[in-house]
């Protein structure tokens, strides 16, 4: 640990890059030195309009000027309105408030649990999930995740998760039991490599759901609000999911998560069985509406589809043909670059080039532009990544 951390006053449970950001617009980043970066990393799938977009900050700025803050125990407008174009706009019929991805996952289990338990009255309880899945980093999700290395240090874990490979049917099949309630999945497996479900597979996982009375939940995390080329990832898919869950890219980097299900579901939550303090405040919902209507009127989703199978096509050109890399993969804007080796230092070394972006595992570069980067942006960027890797693979062999 360095004098600076150690001096700190936070914990250190963040590896944090050396490089203190504090001003943003649309594609673009700046640090407290001056430096300029090009953001393809959007905060992780969070900023979805870019940094700053307008309409969002000019509801936000309204709404301070009303209302912070009332108890879930009132009618809240705003959350009315949100609600009802995340509903018009998708296959749910309700929809309940959070403030992140893991609390919309959380709500997701426990609606699914409570269902069987309260309105079916089976006392099923289990979740299914897959290898390399990422649901979050409460007790529940992060033991809904498929990997271990979210778990270390926080035995004894919940029970009712049971984790089997991505894309093994006979394993999935034996899974399912007695006491299962739901088998919950990504559509693209973005923190464990980019991996995007395949569709025939998806199509038996929701017919093992109505074969054996499942309800079937698609993580939307990271997927959702317009980035694989579709307001919703399942929309590729020609399914319907029974519960959907929904943070990151929602609120344009408000904290805000939701949890949407059909209507047959609404008997499961009744009052007092679930909640939460800040979940669709008149602040996140305003910021919520104007996300919404910005990706929905701008046609975001299909911006992204156009600009995301560019992006592919560049990459396959420029970047694939190098002998470091194995595969271009990925879902509208959300793409992912594996390599033969960890990508760590190419990484570290494009933050010095003036380049944001992430890793999904070690060998897998993840690329999440915002959904208006520009032609010209996405050449710079690969660009840039194609000398990256090359001159890291220069280095490597002296």
């Amino acid at each position: 640990m360095s004098a600076s951390e150690q001096a700190s006053s936070l914990f250190q449970n963040y590896a944090r890059y050396p490089i203190s950001l504090v001003k943003g617009q649309g594609s673009w980043l700046w640090d407290d030195k001056g430096n300029k970066y090009l953001d393809f990393m959007c905060g992780l799938a969070v900023t979805n309009l870019g940094h700053a977009p307008k309409k969002v900050t000019e509801k936000l700025k309204a709404q301070l000027d009303e209302l912070w803050h009332v108890s879930n125990l009132f009618h809240i407008p705003n959350q009315e309105k949100a609600a009802s174009l995340l509903t018009a706009n998708s296959c749910a019929d309700a929809v309940f408030f959070c403030n992140s991805g893991a609390e919309a996952n959380e709500a997701a289990i426990k609606l699914a649990r409570r269902y069987h338990q309260k309105v079916k009255g089976t006392g099923r309880f289990e979740i299914i999930t897959f290898h390399q899945s990422f649901h979050g980093r409460t007790l529940a999700t992060l033991t809904a995740t498929g990997q271990d290395k979210v778990k270390d240090g926080f035995l004894p874990l919940p029970a009712g998760f049971k984790s089997v490979p991505l894309h093994d049917l006979a394993a999935l099949k034996a899974a399912i039991g007695p006491d299962t309630a739901a088998i919950m999945i990504e559509m693209v497996l973005a923190e464990g490599g980019v991996l995007v479900v395949q569709p025939d597979f998806l199509k038996a996982v929701k017919a093992l759901c109505e074969q054996h009375g499942l309800l079937l939940i698609l993580d939307e995390v990271q997927t959702g609000m317009g980035r694989t080329g579709k307001l919703f990832a399942y929309e590729h898919y020609g399914i319907e999911p029974d519960i959907f869950t929904l943070a990151k890219g929602i609120a344009s980097g408000f904290p805000a998560g939701a949890m949407l299900g059909k209507g047959y579901l609404k008997d499961a939550f009744t009052p007092g069985s679930h909640g939460s303090t800040f979940g669709g405040t008149p602040i996140a919902t305003a910021a919520m509406i104007a996300t919404i209507e910005t990706i929905l009127e701008d046609q975001l989703p299909q911006r992204a589809a156009d600009m995301g199978e560019y992006l592919i096509q560049q990459l396959n050109e420029k970047v694939a043909v190098h002998p470091f890399v194995n595969e271009v993969r990925g879902l509208g804007l959300l793409i992912g670059i594996e390599c033969k080796e960890p990508v760590n230092d190419i990484v570290l070394e494009g933050q010095k080039r003036g380049l944001l972006f992430v890793t999904a595992g070690p060998n897998v570069i993840r690329l999440l532009p915002n959904l208006y980067i520009t032609k010209e942006e996405i050449d710079q960027a690969v660009g840039m990544i194609a000398e990256l890797i090359h001159d890291h693979t220069a280095v490597n062999k002296a």
